[in-house]
This record gives C-alpha cells, structure tokens and sequence, in this order.
C-alpha cells in the first residue's frame, strides 16, 4: 500500500456500469489512466474504444443492460476471466424521467425503476457473492441529491434514489462484518448528459405552476451551476482510496446545500409534531 495515497501497489479491478458517458466514463478514464483495470459496462461502447486503443488489455469493455440479469452474470464472469477478482463495483447506470408524479405513465414509471433500482440490484446479485468469497471489496451505489430531497418534476427519479438508498444502508450492515465497503454517491447537478436524455412526462394543464416553472428554471441555469463530471469522479475516488470511506458522499456545493436543507426540514417537523408523536406512547 503506497501510505501517501492510500491506493494500493497492484492494480485495483473495478467494475463499472453506465461507462459509456458522464460520471462513468470519467471513472473508467481516470481508473486506468491510474494504472487500474476496469471491466466497463454500457448498453452501447463506442464511446470506449478509443480508451482500449490507449490502455489495451487493462479495459474490457462490455455491451449489456442493467436491467438483463443474465447479460449482468456474464459480464461478471467475463471480469473474473479476465482479471481475476473486482475491487470496486460502482454501481452508476442510471435513467432519467421529468414530470408530474400523476402525469407519469405507468410504462414511464416501471422504466425508471426497472433501471435505477432493479439494475442495481441485478449488479449486487452478480458481483457480492465475488467480493464474499474476497472478503473485501467496495460498493458505489449511484444516487445523487435526489436522494434525500426532492422538488416538483423529479417524484419518480427521487423515488428510485430513495429506494436505492434505503437498501444501502441495510446493504452496507449486511457486509460490514465481511470486509466490504458501501458508499452511497450523492452528485448534484454534474454536466453531463443525463438532463438532456431525460424521459419527460406528457403534461397536464394544473401543473403548470410548479413542474412547468422549476422545468425552465433547469434550463435556464448557467454552466457554473454544474459540477464537472471529471470532478465527480476525482471525488469518489478519493473515497474509494480513503481506509474509512464515508457511507453517504455528496459531491458539489450546491447539491449538499439542498441535502442539508431536507435534513434540517425533517428535523424541525419532527420537533414540531413531537407532542403527538409521544402522546402515542402514553
């Protein structure tokens, strides 16, 4: 272990979702540029390949879909043929839906979820009986501000975080006592183009005011108000070389502004209410 950086001599194995673009493919860039190996998954690679052409046989690259439980098996077990083990499995596939909570369709809805929770899962069914066997290992389990907060529009995309952040915090008690690590990633805003793929809901009239307003409001921010995703990515992976990583990383100013001020909300409601809260107890 180099004791200066806490990264350690041989190369680390990572496994990589959502490689192909934004966060990941800065993850999977910066990985390899560092002298890792990255199994990196994505439902297209094109945008990979000048990276195999740079890095040769530290980068196998992978087509499949989250949302494939067997194509997720397999690349699993094409990672192991090739280097043996996985060290950081970074969980950062992700999809995007904008709308009303009633204006999202029931095909819309089970697509985010589909996705961003049940993808998810598929990945930690593949790679944790791996890092079992290892005893070691570290999960990034991909969230982001809408994890812990939410605004009019993004309802079912806070949803999905939400959900992924309630497994986690089971997850990582679950593994403690095997040697595995869980880190849950909280971005804000990143440029990348996740905003400009999302799945936006057809629209109703009544909520014009809100989801129509905080929708123009996005688009009229300036570049400054988004945190590069090469940024993200040093960020966590300072965190991956910490020995005491954190269990929650929120990554960008203004994205743990809005945490903290959700935190701070919940706290004073639950004071409020306290009196009807323990008049249950008596």
């Amino acid at each position: 272990m180099n004791e200066a950086t806490n990264h350690p001599t041989a190369p680390r194995s990572w496994l990589i979702t959502g490689a192909s673009s934004g966060i990941g493919l800065e993850l999977t860039r910066q990985a390899v540029e560092d002298g890792d190996v990255v199994t990196a998954i994505a439902r297209e690679t094109a945008p990979l390949e000048g990276l195999v052409e740079a890095h040769g046989d530290r980068l196998l690259l992978v087509r499949a879909d989250v949302r494939d439980e067997q194509a997720v098996r397999e690349a699993v077990e094409r990672a192991l043929s090739r280097f043996g083990r996985i060290d950081v499995v970074a969980n950062n596939a992700g999809y995007g839906l904008f709308g009303a909570v009633e204006e999202a369709s029931d095909t819309q809805a089970r697509a985010v979820f589909d996705t961003n929770v049940f993808g998810v899962l598929n990945v930690l069914r593949a790679t944790l009986p791996v890092l079992r066997s290892q005893r070691s290992g570290h999960i990034l389990q991909g969230s982001s501000v809408y994890g812990q907060s939410a605004h009019p529009g993004v309802g079912l995309l806070a949803a999905t975080k939400y959900a992924v952040e309630g497994l986690s915090d089971a997850l990582a008690a679950e593994v403690a006592p095997l040697g595995i690590k869980v880190t849950i990633i909280q971005p804000g805003m990143t440029a990348t183009p996740f905003l400009s793929n999302l799945d936006v809901a057809a629209g109703l009239d009544d909520y014009d005011r809100t989801v129509r307003e905080v929708q123009k409001g996005i688009g009229e921010l300036p570049a400054s108000a988004f945190s590069s995703a090469a940024r993200i990515a040093e960020g966590i992976r300072t965190a991956v070389d910490s020995p005491n990583p954190p269990l929650r990383l929120a990554l960008g100013a203004a994205g743990a502004t809005g945490i903290r001020t959700a935190l701070e909300a919940r706290l004073a409601g639950l004071d409020e209410w306290n009196h009807v809260t323990d008049a249950v107890d008596r």
